[in-house]
């Protein structure tokens, strides 16, 4: 079943039966609707004063022919034809309760956000609790303005999730719209939605530069710069035998040259952390040294290199993996916007 636009102004079925009605008589519904429509974390009950329900367009033609049933049984006082009509009337009545019964009493509630990069669409999850001892089918997911893009059916006493996509064209935090929960089951002839807006949003990382821009230098110097840390990779010497230490570690051949004791002494080398410096990119736009920056940062990740984010306000690191890449991504993306979210 195909779910027309779900529009801003509440009048989807109006539009696709072909009368639409003017924009100014449009935007004073969007207004009505937007003012009993208010944000809240969820969940969020569909009660009977919020859904709105019109006919489709295939309402309105099935409307069309039960007139003109109507008025040739008039004409020939059939009662047949009577009959007829007054069965499909009744048809339509039954399935207008049904599609707005297919809606009432549900749950809507927030799913997982996860963060993109600019340029991406955002991921918004949705789930529909139905709490009823009667599934609910065909139950369509959209923003304003725009075709439903899920269509779940919701099992009796169970859940179902779906994920409404929104362009991210900018860093930082994006919220989500109110977006429509809508039906025309059974029949398609009634189109029944309501408005919801929850409290979403998703981060927003910068759009990662192009490839080209050398790294800075490791450290800062120019190169890489090696220091020793205790470890068992490498012999790195002896030393003098100290209280504790394990009798394996003591070299037994230097013990009877030099009638002391001595502990072979091991370690790793380690490379400085990769600098990014946000003035490293002084001839850079804001947006551009971000962009940069954000580069250079995944391209440390991929190739497993400790890397230190040095900003204006924020220095984070030296650090590698996950939990610090976050960190690192957040920083950047909220730079010097407001980071509360």
């Amino acid at each position: 079943m195909k779910i027309r636009p779900v529009l801003g102004a509440g009048v989807a079925a109006a539009k696709g039966a072909g009368f639409g009605p003017v924009k100014a008589l449009r935007r004073r519904i969007a207004r009505w609707i937007a003012a009993r429509t208010h944000r809240q974390p969820g969940p969020v009950r569909i009660a009977r004063q919020r859904i709105y329900i019109v006919p489709t367009r295939f309402g309105y033609g099935y409307g069309l022919l039960l007139l003109v049933m109507l008025l040739g049984a008039m004409n020939y006082s059939n009662s047949m034809a009577f009959a007829l009509t007054f069965l499909l009337m009744g048809l339509g009545l039954l399935g207008m309760h049904h599609t707005h019964a297919n809606l009432l009493n549900l749950h809507v509630r927030a799913g997982r956000s996860e963060p993109v990069f600019a340029g991406d669409a955002a991921g918004f999850e949705l789930w529909l609790d139905n709490p009823s001892d009667t599934a609910r089918y065909t139950v369509a997911l959209g923003w304003p303005d725009t075709p439903a893009t899920q269509f779940l059916d919701v099992p009796a006493r169970g859940h179902q999730s779906g994920v409404l996509f929104l362009p991210a064209p900018r860093r930082g935090w994006l919220q989500a719209p109110r977006f429509a929960v809508a039906t025309e089951f059974p029949l398609g002839l009634l189109h029944a939605w309501t408005w919801i807006e929850l409290d979403m949003q998703v981060l927003v990382y910068p759009r990662p530069a192009n490839d080209g821009r050398a790294p800075p230098a490791w450290g800062g110097t120019g190169g890489p710069l090696a220091h020793e840390r205790p470890g068992v990779d490498e012999f790195t010497g002896l030393r003098a035998y100290a209280a504790g230490d394990a009798p394996r570690s003591i070299h037994w051949k230097n013990f009877a040259r030099l009638n002391q004791p001595v502990v072979k002494r091991f370690g790793e080398s380690q490379s400085e952390a990769r600098v990014l410096h946000w003035d490293q990119l002084a001839e850079l736009d804001p947006e551009e040294r971000l962009s940069q920056l954000t580069r250079w940062l995944l391209d440390a990740e991929i190739q497993s290199v400790a890397y230190q984010l040095v900003l204006p306000d924020v220095q984070l690191g030296p650090g590698l993996g996950g939990t610090h890449r976050q960190a690192c991504l957040r920083a950047l993306a909220l730079y010097g916007l407001d980071e509360r979210r």
